[in-house]
């Protein structure tokens, strides 16, 4: 289970935060203000190493390694995640501070959010990379994302009854300028079938997805299946509530809120404090009508700073 709380006083010397909220759409613009060194590193590090605990548990023993293998015994050189590929580490960066945001962050609504486990257990791709990995060490490649949202939280009233989820996307990118930020929101280029001389966006995109999203993602039932595996006792009522919800007949009634987090360096002409996505009323391209919450978070050494935290967890 997820037991960690954010690190807020690191958020804080790490990042300077300007936030918004216009009626339901609420917007948090995260610049690097510190270097990303040794204090940053080690004041997130419990928390990853929280997220992360129980997919390493599930996968180190679906390989059959120690969860604390020795230099030198079998499977040490593929543990999870330290032996990730370096485009999987970021994208699990993303997901990670997703949750890291949304707990430590007043989001729009103002709601009490609960990240009781992440669901990276759930990235089938990776089971079998360190399942082979831990067998042929040559077998290194690049490793397929997790289907779904990347990202689930939950709001439980006081009869541990579940009110309201939050999910959606993270993405990163190397340096977010105006035509990765299109790419990525829009979708990539094609020809467009009325001009084959001009390329357009496919329409694709994040808010391709987050428009078309589910209520109730598929990532509830995944949340509930661990949570039964894991916490029965503890998380009784919320499994029962979940149950209640995601019947297909007659589900009990829940609301959704939509978080998209954009991660990765900024653009070199970028002025400080300007956003990537507009920040002062809902983005035209949003039509889901659900509460939006956009993070962004621009850093100037999160590569290195990225690799050097996933390479120290569980030392």
């Amino acid at each position: 289970m997820h037991t960690e709380d954010p690190p807020k006083a690191i958020i804080e010397h790490w990042l300077k935060d300007y936030p918004s909220k216009k009626g339901r759409y609420g917007h948090i613009l995260l610049e690097q203000k510190s270097p990303g060194g040794d204090t940053v590193r080690e004041g997130l590090r419990p928390y990853f190493e929280s997220a992360h605990s129980d997919a390493r548990n599930h996968f180190h023993s679906f390989a059959g390694m120690s969860l604390h293998p020795d230099a030198g015994t079998p499977g040490c050189n593929a543990k999870y995640p330290n032996c990730l590929p370096s485009i999987t580490r970021r994208g699990l960066f993303g997901e990670v501070m997703s949750g890291m945001m949304t707990e430590a962050f007043d989001f729009i609504g103002e709601h009490e959010w609960v990240v009781p486990v992440f669901l990276f257990r759930k990235q089938e791709d990776v089971q079998q990379y360190i399942y082979t990995l831990s067998r042929d060490p040559a077998r290194t490649r690049e490793v397929y994302g997790r289907k779904g949202d990347d990202f689930i939280g939950i709001v439980i009233d006081s009869e541990g009854k579940v009110t309201r989820f939050i999910a959606g996307e993270a993405k990163w990118r190397q340096t977010w300028n105006d035509s990765t930020l299109a790419g990525v929101m829009l979708g990539d280029k094609i020809k467009d079938p009325n001009d084959p001389s001009k390329r357009i966006h496919n329409g694709k995109g994040v808010w391709f997805e987050i428009n078309r999203a589910l209520k109730v993602p598929m990532g509830v039932k995944q949340l509930q299946g661990l949570l039964q595996e894991l916490a029965p006792d503890d998380y009784a009522q919320v499994i029962l509530s979940l149950d209640r919800i995601l019947q297909l007949e007659n589900p009990e009634p829940t609301e959704r809120t939509d978080l998209i987090l954009l991660a990765g360096g900024s653009a070199a002409r970028r002025e400080e404090a300007v956003p990537l996505l507009r920040w002062e009323k809902t983005p035209a391209e949003y039509t889901a009508g659900r509460d939006l919450q956009v993070v962004e978070i621009l850093l100037t050494d999160g590569g290195q700073l990225i690799d050097a935290l996933y390479d120290s967890l569980w030392p």
